[in-house]
């Protein structure tokens, strides 16, 4: 399993918004979707937002051992994760194998594209509905049904050059 560490760096990253901001977010989408947000669930979401790059499971499970003095699980940092990616509240970076929160107010079917800097190792988010289009189309034209549509573009942020 690659482990992902936070990069220090001195500009905020798109996605590093305030953990309250995240929290406001999921009790609204928890609300209207009537799903529960449970206490480790909502610590999850914390950390998440609160970094500035993808985390990794196990990165998730110190931080939180740091922060509260327990050590959580593996399975239930998991769980909740994956509740999470299917309510729509985090992303899951593929070629990290870590989690970020998520940064804009999407459905969690619309397609996005994740700008991954290769210096500081933040990510950037930005939807991408006419990509998603020619992708669908590409497929369709196939006869492939896609499960999943990941992007992920690899470069410099505009912090870093």
């Amino acid at each position: 399993m690659l482990k992902v560490r936070a990069t220090a760096h001195d500009h905020a990253c798109e996605h590093g918004h305030p953990p309250a901001d995240a929290l406001a977010f999921a009790e609204t989408r928890c609300a209207e979707r009537r799903l529960k947000l449970t206490p480790i669930r909502r610590e999850v979401l914390e950390h998440l937002a609160a970094s500035s790059a993808p985390v990794g499971a196990y990165d998730l499970i110190e931080r939180m051992h740091g922060a509260s003095g327990r050590r959580p699980a593996p399975i239930t940092v998991y769980r909740a994760l994956d509740f999470l990616l299917e309510a729509g509240l985090a992303h899951r970076i593929e070629s990290r194998n870590a989690f970020i929160a998520c940064a804009h107010r999407h459905d969690r079917s619309d397609l996005v594209v994740f700008m991954i800097c290769d210096a500081c190792g933040c990510v950037s988010e930005a939807p991408a509905a006419s990509v998603q289009r020619d992708l669908d189309k590409i497929a369709q034209g196939a006869g492939f049904r896609p499960a999943s549509q990941v992007v992920e573009m690899f470069g410099r942020c505009a912090h870093c050059g």
